[in-house]
């Protein structure tokens, strides 16, 4: 059974949960995934506990892993690209494959963009500041090339902040010209590493998602392919 972290937010939980059925190459119910999803938007602010010294959420999100591996979980997944600032916090000493959103993406980037090309990254300030992607772009020979104050003030973070408040298709309207700018400064690809902000791009139906590389879709289809291995 596939056990999911969610709830940062409903949305992005929910997006993933819908791609993960769209990557499933199954032809009736009993071919898909057993998924248990536990959906805790009650979580301490992860922006706030990497930005700001807020309370960690490390604590909530080790008792909800306990708790989806207490429930049969024999695999794991967190679709929220902040919180895998404590990753290696919570897989070290885990007993079941935990899934990385941040693996999973730079696999994807790796399909698409070749090594000493600028990758554009779109994600919340604390994922940004905080390095999440850094380390695994660098060693794979990519520049990183991130959006400006400007465009992370005024586009990118009211953006993520419309998808949590319902309305994703404006959402993606308002973050389309960050991602525009990005790919128009010379990126191969953009990595939409926030989980709310392919959910916007979605919604408003931007032909720009076929310059991007969806963390949530790339955490599907990571957890399809293990899945898959372990059947076999």
């Amino acid at each position: 059974m596939l056990g999911v972290i969610g709830g940062m937010g409903p949305a992005a939980t929910a997006d993933f949960f819908a791609k993960l059925i769209e990557e499933t190459p199954a032809s009736c119910d009993e071919e898909h995934i057993p998924t248990l999803i536990v959906s805790d938007p009650r979580l301490p602010g992860r922006p706030a506990a990497i930005l700001d010294n807020g309370p960690s959420p490390l604590p909530a999100l080790r008792s909800l892993r306990d708790r989806l591996l207490a429930a049969g979980a024999t695999m794991l997944a967190m679709p929220c690209n902040t919180a895998h600032h404590w990753y290696d916090a919570l897989a070290g000493d885990c007993p079941v494959p935990f899934i990385s959103i941040v693996e999973s993406s730079c696999a994807a980037v790796r399909k698409v963009a070749s090594p000493g090309q600028p990758v554009g990254l779109i994600g919340t300030r604390a994922t940004l500041a905080a390095g999440i992607y850094d380390r695994q772009l660098q060693a794979g020979g990519y520049r990183l090339m991130l959006p400006s104050e400007e465009e992370l003030a005024q586009a990118i973070l009211p953006s993520i902040r419309l998808v949590k408040e319902g309305r994703a298709a404006q959402a993606g309207e308002l973050l389309a010209p960050a991602v525009q700018a990005l790919l128009g400064r010379g990126a191969a690809v953009v990595v939409l590493a926030c989980t709310e902000t392919p959910v916007a791009l979605d919604a408003s139906r931007s032909p720009l998602r076929a310059h991007c590389v969806d963390s949530n879709r790339a955490l599907a289809r990571a957890c399809v392919a293990r899945w898959s291995a372990r059947r076999a």
